[in-house]
């Protein structure tokens, strides 16, 4: 309950195109459309009576894709028929992060300037260049604050370095009009924050990209930008809280919350509450044999069910999505629990119905601040709702095989769910299932 009123404030921005890591091209079909076919893996297990390349498969998290062009990799969704993905709406996330930087801009113009130039600078910390959500965080950003420009027909997604003076090909400067005055908008820096390992979304890469920064440009800095708060978090802590600078990130982390009582600037939750539901609420339809939808457009026989206004369901890409709202100093009281289960989804499965099944699950980056503290915490709590038993992988973030690895047995379990390094390697997993 906590999140609704939330999500009816952001009924004007829920532009629902529905692209969620990927496809420009997404439909936004609504839920009841669902996934009717349910597969007949009711009362089997894990004793090897379905083949592992039958058994239900999720991916979550990092959606099947080109990470150079975001086109799906439909024979990864479609691996069996029940195989789906779970992530959220990339693009709608992404523009609800550019109107919550640009309105606090806005609203705070007077003391925002902090050299008083008119011109209102601003550095991006980009977390994966090869990945769309990061992608979409980054187009939002630069859509909504007028410093986008084309490239191939889209937002230019790509890092500019630095850009001092304005004359990057990858940005433009922006002209914003406020209280009768025009300011300039201009994306000071950005850079992908991969570390010398090669993992991505590096939070100590953030921070040692703002102490950079901050020496190159120092009070040009009005406002710092993160594709997630694992990198804002660690911006703020290094430089950005003690010289009163404004961050955004994305993820609605706990500690990134907390941390708008003491001035960052604000986050966005991708409703992961939703999304791990989702994740282990799909396989354990799956394993019953029942329609998909059940527990999630459809009541279960516990009262499971999520609202219209949290989710979508997109069948041509047998991709589930949940919805993103803003969390700034008006309302980050409601979210300070990042663990907390929703709580239209919190009924015990009746184990008679629903009995306990085997899954294997890998978090891509076990050092992952959201997908470590946010998402698996929730997916523990889940498990236990729904009956699964789940073995749970932690990754290094850098190499498909460190998880690969341990996948030496598949036949030992009943379901699968997949947490890819980089979304290009879907095959890498599903080869291992075909075997």
């Amino acid at each position: 309950m906590k999140k609704k009123l939330a999500l009816l404030a952001m009924a004007a921005v829920l532009g629902l195109s529905v692209t969620a890591c990927g496809s420009d091209d997404a439909k936004d079909d609504s839920a009841d459309k669902g996934a009717a076919d349910s597969g007949d893996a009711a009362g089997d297990s894990a004793s090897g009576e379905v083949a592992n390349k039958d058994k239900p498969l999720v991916w979550f998290n990092r959606q099947p894709s080109n990470s150079t062009t975001g086109e799906l990799d439909m024979t990864a969704l479609n691996f069996n028929e029940n195989t789906y993905y779970v992530g959220f709406d990339a693009t709608q996330g992404g523009d609800a992060q550019g109107e919550m930087v640009k309105d606090y801009i806005e609203a705070n113009i007077d003391k925002i300037d902090r050299n008083g130039d008119g011109v209102i600078g601003y550095v991006l910390a980009i977390g994966d260049i090869g990945h769309n959500d990061s992608i979409a965080r980054t187009r939002g950003v630069r859509n909504a604050l007028g410093t986008a420009v084309e490239k191939d027909g889209k937002t230019n997604s790509d890092p500019i370095g630095t850009n001092t003076d304005g004359s990057a090909s990858a940005v433009q400067d922006a002209t914003l009009e406020i209280g009768g005055k025009t300011y300039t908008i201009r994306e000071l820096a950005s850079q992908e924050m991969k570390n010398s390992a090669g993992a991505t979304w590096d939070a100590a890469t953030a921070g040692n990209a703002i102490g950079t920064w901050a020496s190159s440009f120092g009070d040009q800095i009005d406002v710092v930008v993160s594709n997630n708060d694992g990198m804002g978090m660690s911006m703020f802590n290094a430089w950005s809280k003690d010289n009163e600078v404004p961050t955004f990130g994305y993820d609605a982390n706990s500690d990134a919350v907390a941390a708008i009582a003491e001035g960052y600037g604000g986050t966005i939750s991708q409703h992961a509450d939703v999304q791990a539901y989702l994740t282990l609420r799909i396989l354990r339809n799956a394993l019953d044999g029942v329609d998909i939808n059940t527990g999630i457009s459809t009541a279960d026989e516990a009262g499971n069910v999520l609202s219209e206004d949290v989710y979508t369901y997109n069948e041509e890409q047998r991709s589930y999505y949940a919805m993103n709202v803003p969390v700034t100093a008006e309302n980050y009281e409601s979210f300070m629990d990042s663990t907390e289960i929703y709580a239209d989804v919190a009924n015990q499965l009746d184990e008679s119905t629903s009995p306990s099944k085997k899954v294997w699950l890998d978090i891509y980056n076990a050092a992952d601040n959201f997908l470590s503290s946010t998402y698996q915490p929730l997916l523990q709590k889940y498990d236990d709702l729904l009956n699964l038993e789940v073995e749970y992988i932690g990754g290094d973030g850098q190499t498909e095989s460190n998880i690969t690895n341990r996948l030496g047995n598949p036949g030992q379990y009943d379901a699968f769910a997949i947490n890819m390094v980089k979304t290009d390697n879907a095959a890498s997993y599903t080869s291992l299932l075909s075997q």
